[in-house]
Parts: C-alpha cells; sequence; structure tokens
C-alpha cells in the first residue's frame, strides 16, 4: 500500500430538500488499501458514494480519480475511470446467464456480433485470478446470495475497476459467506486494488479494514488507523456517546399463550417443518436459531398466519385452532417484525402513516364504510414517530427515505405500541447499527417485561443469548429440545446449530 490517494472526495455536500445527507465531506483512499466507511444508518454512508459513482450529483464539492476531476453526475464516466460499485441490492438480471450478467453494456449496440468466446474466456481468468470460482453459464436466479454478490464483483472488474465499491456487502450473507468475502477483497487489495466497504458492523470492520472514516450526521466524525482504535470507541464515535446494549433481567414467566405440538408444514411436496413443538409464556422470549434456509422462513410464515399446519394443533390463549389468517392474528393480539422489512414489512411508496396503519385498516379507528381516516393515520404515525424515536421522519413522507434502522423501528412500533399479547420478531435487528440494535433490543425487553410472549427467530446468537430465557434451534425443519440461556454459550450454540444435539431425556416444562 503507498501513501498517493488514487481517489480524493473533497468537500462534498447534498441535500435532499431540507435533509443534509452530506456535509462539506472529505476523504481520500490510497492504492491497495481497504477502507471501511463506518456509521449508523442514515449517517449519509450510501449517499456519498452515490456521489462518487455519479448516481447523485452534489450540491458542491469535487471527484478526483488519480488526479482527475470527474464529471459530476456520470455514471459511466467514473466506470471509464476505474469506479465499480457493488449494491447491496444487486442490479443483475435473475433470468439471465452469469455471462450475460457480466457482458450487459460492455459492447456497443452497432456491433453486428457478440464475442462471447473472448468474454467467457475473460470472466475465467478474472475468477481464477481472484479466487471468485464461478460457471458463467448458470442461471443468475438459481444461485445462492452469496453467488450472485460474486458476480457483482466480477462484474465491476471484468469493466477493468480498480477501485471498488461495495454498499454494506454482508448485510445478506451468513457468517460463513462474509469471512470468503473478506478473504477475497484483502486478496484483491494485495494485488493492487483500492476498495471501499460501507459497513455499520464493528467487528467486520476490525477484521477487515486498514483504516477506518467514521461519519455521524452527514459529517466526517473521525478517522482512525485500525490498531490505533477498538470497538468501543468505534461505537461511540458512530453514536456521538457511549453504547451499552440491554441487559435481560431474571423474571417469573406466566401462563401459556401460545402451543405448537407435533406440527408439520409440507410446501411443494417436501415438509419445511417436521414434526416441531415449542411453547410461549407470557413475559418470557423463546430464541428459535439456526443456519439460514432450515426452516425460519416457514416458521415465520406459520406464526404469521400466511400457512396452516399439515399436521399437528395449534393452540392459541387455550384454545386449539386451526391457523391464523393475517387479520385473525392481529385481532388475537399477536405482533410480527418480518425478516425483511423492505420486502414483507412497509411498502416504500406509500407514506409512513399509511405503513402504519396497513395492518390495521379493518379498524373502525383507521377506517369506515372503506373510507381511510388519514387524520387517525396521521396521529397514530406521530405516535409510533416520537414514542420510538423515528429520526427524519414525517408522518405524509415517503417510507423509503428512512435509513434502515428507522424502518425498522417505525415496524416496531407499529406493533408495540398497542403491547401485544405475542411478539413474533424475525432477524428484528439485521443490517442495522450499533445504536439501533441496542434501541430495538431494549424495546423488545420492554415488551417482555410488561407480560408480552416473545418469539425470537434470529442467526444473531449474541442476540439471541441477550435477549432470550430458552432457546431452541432449527435444523432441517426439525427442533431441538429447550435449553435454558443461562446453561448456553455461543460453542453450544453453534453445535446445535449444526444438529448436534444431546437428546436424551430432559426435566423442562416446555413440554
Amino acid at each position: 500500500m503507498t501513501a498517493s490517494p488514487v481517489l480524493e472526495l473533497s468537500n462534498i455536500s447534498k441535500r435532499f430538500g431540507s435533509t443534509v445527507a452530506n456535509d462539506d465531506i472529505s476523504i481520500h483512499l490510497n492504492k491497495g488499501e481497504l477502507l471501511a466507511l463506518l456509521g449508523e444508518n442514515g449517517a449519509g454512508k450510501t449517499t456519498l458514494m452515490s456521489v462518487l459513482f455519479g448516481h447523485y450529483t452534489p450540491d458542491t464539492g469535487t471527484v478526483r480519480v488519480d488526479g482527475t476531476d470527474l464529471p459530476p453526475g456520470k455514471p459511466r464516466a467514473a466506470i471509464r475511470a476505474g469506479v465499480g460499485m457493488v449494491h447491496q441490492h444487486f442490479a443483475l438480471a435473475p433470468n439471465l446467464s452469469v455471462l450475460d450478467n457480466v457482458m450487459t453494456g460492455t459492447e456497443s449496440l452497432l456491433s453486428l456480433r457478440s464475442n462471447r468466446k473472448a468474454a467467457r474466456a475473460r470472466l475465467l481468468a478474472i475468477a481464477k485470478r481472484f479466487g471468485l470460482a464461478v460457471d458463467p453459464d448458470a442461471r443468475l436466479g438459481d444461485l445462492s446470495v452469496g453467488e450472485q454478490q460474486r458476480v457483482e464483483i466480477l462484474k465491476a472488474l471484468y469493466n477493468d475497476a480498480r477501485i471498488l465499491v461495495l454498499d454494506e456487502p454482508t448485510a445478506v450473507l451468513s457468517n460463513i459467506e462474509a469471512e470468503k468475502l473478506f478473504a477475497t477483497l484483502k486478496e484483491m487489495a494485495r494485488h493492487g486494488l483500492s476498495l471501499i466497504f460501507i459497513s455499520h458492523k464493528l467487528d467486520e470492520v476490525m477484521a477487515a479494514a486498514d483504516r477506518i472514516v467514521v461519519l455521524r450526521g452527514g459529517k466526517v466524525a473521525a478517522e482512525r488507523l485500525v490498531g490505533a482504535t477498538d470497538k468501543a470507541e468505534l461505537a461511540e464515535l458512530m453514536v456521538g456517546k457511549r453504547v451499552t446494549r440491554p441487559t435481560r433481567a431474571a423474571a417469573k414467566p406466566g401462563a401459556t399463550v401460545f402451543e405448537v405440538a407435533g406440527v408439520t408444514v409440507r410446501q411443494g411436496g417436501i415438509d419445511r417443518l417436521q414434526n416441531i413443538s415449542f411453547r410461549l409464556r407470557e413475559g418470557e422470549t423463546l430464541g428459535i436459531i439456526g443456519v439460514s434456509g432450515n426452516g425460519q422462513a416457514t416458521l415465520s410464515q406459520l406464526m404469521s398466519g400466511l400457512v396452516s399446519p399439515s399436521a399437528g394443533r395449534l393452540l392459541a390463549f387455550g384454545e386449539a385452532v386451526s391457523g391464523f389468517d393475517v387479520r385473525g392474528l392481529i385481532e388475537a393480539g399477536i405482533g410480527r417484525i418480518p425478516e425483511d422489512r423492505n420486502r414483507q414489512g412497509a411498502i416504500g411508496e406509500l407514506a409512513i402513516w399509511e405503513n402504519a396503519v396497513l395492518e390495521r385498516l379493518w379498524s373502525p379507528a383507521f377506517s369506515r364504510r372503506g373510507v381511510v381516516n388519514r387524520k387517525a393515520g396521521m396521529a397514530f404515525a406521530n405516535r409510533i414517530i416520537g414514542d420510538f424515536d423515528v429520526r427524519g421522519a414525517a408522518a405524509g413522507s415517503r417510507t423509503r427515505l428512512l435509513s434502515g434502522g428507522n424502518m425498522q423501528k417505525l415496524i416496531l412500533g407499529r406493533n408495540l405500541i398497542d403491547r401485544p399479547r405475542i411478539l413474533v420478531a424475525v432477524q428484528p435487528t439485521r443490517g442495522l447499527d450499533e445504536g439501533a440494535v441496542a434501541a430495538i433490543h431494549a424495546r423488545i425487553l420492554e415488551a417482555r417485561a410488561q407480560g408480552t410472549a416473545v418469539l425470537l427467530i434470529s442467526e444473531d446468537l449474541d442476540e439471541v443469548l441477550g435477549l432470550a430465557d430458552r432457546i431452541q434451534a432449527i435444523v432441517k425443519g426439525r427442533l431441538s429440545l429447550p435449553v435454558p440461556a443461562e446453561e448456553a454459550n455461543s460453542r453450544m450454540l453453534g453445535l446445535m446449530m449444526s444438529g448436534e444435539w444431546q437428546m436424551t431425556e430432559r426435566n423442562d416444562h416446555a413440554f
């Protein structure tokens, strides 16, 4: 790594209406360097990189690559200068092959024929050089999320990128995929590429970066070499104050409010859930852990009224039910935080107040004879915004303008503001910064303390250990016996997630 900068962003400012996303930001990137751009959700990280790549035109400031100014607002100029960007939400066509995705936009429309043979050879050579194994003929939609991200990186390298920007690259990856990704990025840096990765995850920043720039409130709050800082300092720099996650206090659970007994759910000829059993009790959190794809999504659908059991029984508040519809579960006092806030939790183009009442439109409080009461909806949204600290929000503004953390607070508030009897929380803090994680954990613990029964489905072992009273692992649609959180540790949970269960009889009050 040399000291001469290959990239300079000088005095960048960008406003959206009255919101200042970037405020006079200046940063640089050296050749062969891995630079982490760290900050809370909404700190201005993605906006700054969108200015770099030409998606946004800055109000003030310049972008310079190898000493030459880039014309503002022109992505093609950035690509020609050797800048590549891997977006958090992939810009790929799932119905096309890997090779077609990589070649898209690289040949003139006036060309009489496409030189696919040369393109294939070039793609495979790049893949071999950087250890990014890929099948050029594979249909993109058939690949895993990690493999699709690999294709995004290869596409940038195919376009001769010397500076690579990755926006929240691990947001949709498993821990193993994330480790492989950062090993690849370090190999790229050794080959002379210069990389910026946007993140709010302190562990991965400390493990992967050479240098860290912290943004807060649209400004540069600090710059640190990795060897000269630690996670505690970085968390404080991100938020502007000391950040500590709340701790779970001991509590005595109340009555059973929901029971799943021997339930199987069959979908597409496959048993997605196999003879599972668990109980939810008042004032207690049951944590479900597991590697993604082992039945968590189906379990969430079962508890959200989207699928019904093929076998077994459900008992809600002491009464047998065949399954809920969505309205029925809301009326019964079951709130839910879905896994994907953008696809399942909120509609980005709707106003915040519309998303706030979206699951309650049947209620006379918000509609009569098919006419929505906008005034009541606005008041309800403002109540959520105030009580749950949804920042940068006006009840009438578009929900898509919220940062990920603030959108999650909106969804959480919609479900918790009138305390539910049961809360189903699926990956409630995925993709959120440390400050937002602490705030959401505090709200879940508060609901538990008020008597809500919580079902927490998460891949984050620290989160489950911090919030759950009892823990079960899900593997290939089957559930382990529960273990008390006080007896568990990360190693034990890791073994449980791999299917290594001690299937001896236990004297456990859950069964």
